[in-house]
């Protein structure tokens, strides 16, 4: 494999590695600080808002002056995201800032790490090296909550401190070892401002994915937030339980993305992504039988299975059809992952208080709906898929 598709994976993975580290470290701060448990949530919103309002701005600004710059300036500001948590973990404003922080440098990361692999790749290689992003991304998940615990047994800072430094680390070889890719040629077009850029590719079936990708982070989110809590009312699971539930399906994650998205042939995405919808369906019926760990953990992992499929079959195929816009169209999937994001643990939470099943069904249903809009895609003839724009 390249060099320098190495360097970007590893980029991906140290992202969401620091992502996950804050899992199990940031409910203790509120605790031990006793600030409302709002919080939490709080915190974590404002990284998912910041990433949404500034990702397709970092999509275009890679678009025009080049991915490597953007790389540099995410690492630098990811790190210094880690930095002010730990330096300023006594005072809760801060912690805001340093997640808003976090949320801006992340999405100037992705959307370039994304755009150079389109560049440095082919039609037929980008699902494999997509694959092997999204495997990158499952193991920063993985292996993110898991350190965050046995650091932050140190203390609070220790795995933000750490965090700080291997992202300072990764810059610095980054500087070093990334060359600018030859392969992009931006254009008036591509210079011009993100409204124009996002506007052009939203004329086109594209758009289709972006929706798409919405609805899959918005169940994947709705998830997140109700799993612990639906589960602890069915089979009284405990937090470390959890914890062994999720890292175990992160395993599965990184599997799926690593070992079958890869393989996928170039043209046959669209039928991929139905098989991942209706397996997504399952796992959510799935989780309203749940009457034991073990099938708490086959429901988990038959859904992790579908929704890492379509994750990354969805990125991989609007990247084919962005009409060379790698950059904008890496920005516009973040921003609607992250509204997803933003918008799936409220409403999700909000229907588990009202009926503990009816968010799975909710989402069983969204699941099989959102294979329509694959459907459309696929009939609609306003391709950029072999344009450059």
């Amino acid at each position: 494999m390249k060099k320098a598709i190495i360097l970007l994976l590893s980029v991906q993975f140290f992202v969401y590695l620091g992502f996950g580290i804050i899992i199990p470290v940031l409910p203790e701060v509120i605790v031990q600080h006793g600030w409302a448990e709002m919080h939490v949530g709080g915190l974590l919103t404002v990284y998912a808002l910041a990433s949404f309002f500034t990702a397709p701005l970092w999509g275009s600004l890679s678009d025009r002056i080049g991915r490597k710059p953007l790389i540099l300036t995410g690492l630098i500001g990811f790190s210094l995201s880690f930095i002010i948590f730990a330096l300023f973990v006594d005072y809760l404003p801060i912690l805001y800032l340093s997640r808003i922080v976090g949320g801006l440098f992340s999405g100037a990361l992705y959307t370039a790490v994304t755009g150079f692999i389109g560049d440095l790749s082919s039609d037929e290689e980008r699902n494999k090296y997509m694959g092997f992003m999204g495997m990158s991304i499952g193991l920063g998940f993985i292996f993110g909550p898991a350190i965050g615990g046995i650091l932050g047994d140190i203390s609070i800072a220790t795995p933000f401190i750490t965090s700080a430094i291997l992202t300072a680390l990764l810059c610095v070889y980054a500087y070093f070892v990334l060359e600018e890719p030859t392969k992009r040629k931006p254009n008036d077009k591509t210079r011009s401002i993100i409204p124009k850029g996002a506007n052009v590719l939203l004329q086109h079936r594209v758009r289709y994915l972006f929706i798409f990708s919405f609805l899959v982070t918005f169940m994947l989110a709705g998830v997140e937030s109700t799993f612990q809590l639906f589960q602890m009312d069915r089979i009284d699971i405990t937090t470390k339980q959890i914890g062994s539930l999720f890292m175990f399906s992160g395993f599965v994650d990184a599997a799926i993305q690593g070992g079958v998205v890869r393989r996928i042939k170039d043209g046959t995405e669209t039928t991929w992504l139905i098989g991942a919808q209706i397996i997504t369906a399952i796992g959510m019926i799935l989780f309203t039988l749940t009457n034991s760990l073990v099938f708490a953990g086959v429901a988990l992992c038959v859904f992790t299975a579908g929704n890492a499929l379509a994750r990354t079959c969805v990125v991989s195929l609007s990247s084919k059809e962005s009409g060379g816009r790698y950059g904008t169209a890496a920005g516009l999937t973040y921003s609607m992952d992250n509204l997803g994001r933003i918008l799936g643990p409220l409403f999700f939470t909000w229907v588990f208080t009202q009926q503990a099943n009816l968010g799975f069904y909710i989402s069983s249903a969204i699941a099989i709906l959102s294979i329509g809009l694959i459907v459309i895609f696929t009939a609609s003839k306003k391709s950029l898929r072999h344009q450059e724009i």
